[in-house]
């Protein structure tokens, strides 16, 4: 067992090896851990059913020096919820749950993106020499591609960065006639915000998608705000990321609006090499 793990990992890890009353110890940690963390060593002692030596001693056996570190340790696995350590009420699942589960997101984020948000940052844009694309983890590294994807079909030189220290690097070589999307669900993301801030120093103008009131969001020129809708249900990929593409694909759809001729073109020539190498019908989607 590992001392740097949290403790609900450490008694996981290690029940096998544990002798029974320190068993029923840990069965009664896993099962409530409020309870586990604000109960005396008498009262935990009465609950597992053993002996106040017993609950020492299993203190002593996931690497704790005392009961009063084990209970520390426990308060401190509280702070990421009870949902990510034992079962609780969640929201009927299968096929219908999880594409319920999208709509419902989609619905409630539809009316924060208002046209006056989306001009302002079709503003900062459009002109920019280059555009640069910041996102990192599993959704935001996806869909900062997703970004770069959409927009170098319009003819905008457009690259996407996940990685913490090419994002820091790009950043400091960006200046006022360039333009910087930033990518977080959270909007949290330290390596984004500090490459964001990075950007700032040199006066780009930076376009980010996330929640209002974060970091992220307090250092943006314009906020496309989203609101992620979490669950109890842990095992279902969030539909956030589906709040998210949405927003990218209004700013890909206005941008090119903005300059109608050019992405026609573009899209024109797209469309004839495509067809070129793969043959097919003319509704066939473009590029994806």
């Amino acid at each position: 067992m590992d001392n740097d793990l949290d403790i609900v990992a450490v008694i996981n890890e290690g029940f096998s090896q544990l002798r029974d009353a320190e068993k029923k110890v840990a069965q009664l940690i896993l099962s409530d851990l409020n309870f586990a963390a604000n109960a005396s060593i008498s009262e935990l002692s009465q609950a597992a059913e053993v002996s106040e030596a017993s609950i020492t001693r299993f203190a002593k056996a996931v690497l704790c020096k005392n009961v009063r570190e084990l209970k520390l340790r426990i308060a401190q696995s509280l702070v990421i919820g009870k949902r990510f350590s034992q079962d609780v009420n969640t929201e009927p699942t299968g096929i219908s749950g999880i594409y319920d589960g999208i709509k419902s997101a989609l619905e409630h984020n539809c009316h924060l993106i208002t046209q006056k948000i989306v001009d302002s940052a079709i503003e900062k844009l459009s002109g920019a020499r280059q555009i640069l694309v910041f996102g990192v983890g599993g959704g935001s590294t996806m869909l900062a591609q997703e970004m770069q994807y959409r927009l170098f079909r319009l003819g905008y030189a457009t690259t996407a960065y996940s990685d913490p220290m090419l994002m820091r690097m790009a950043a400091a070589t960006m200046d006022s006639n360039d333009a910087l999307i930033c990518l977080s669900m959270g909007g949290y993301s330290p390596d984004v915000l500090e490459a964001a801030e990075i950007a700032g120093l040199h006066h780009s103008n930076t376009v980010v998608i996330t929640k209002a009131g974060t970091p992220l969001a307090n250092i943006a020129d314009v906020l496309i705000p989203m609101e992620p809708i979490e669950t109890d249900y842990i095992f279902k990929p969030t539909a956030s990321r589906y709040v998210m593409m949405a927003a990218i694909d209004v700013l890909a759809t206005e941008l090119a609006i903005k300059h109608k001729r050019k992405s026609r073109e573009k899209l024109r020539r797209l469309k004839i090499d495509l067809e070129k190498h793969r043959g097919g019908v003319d509704r066939q989607p473009l590029g994806d």
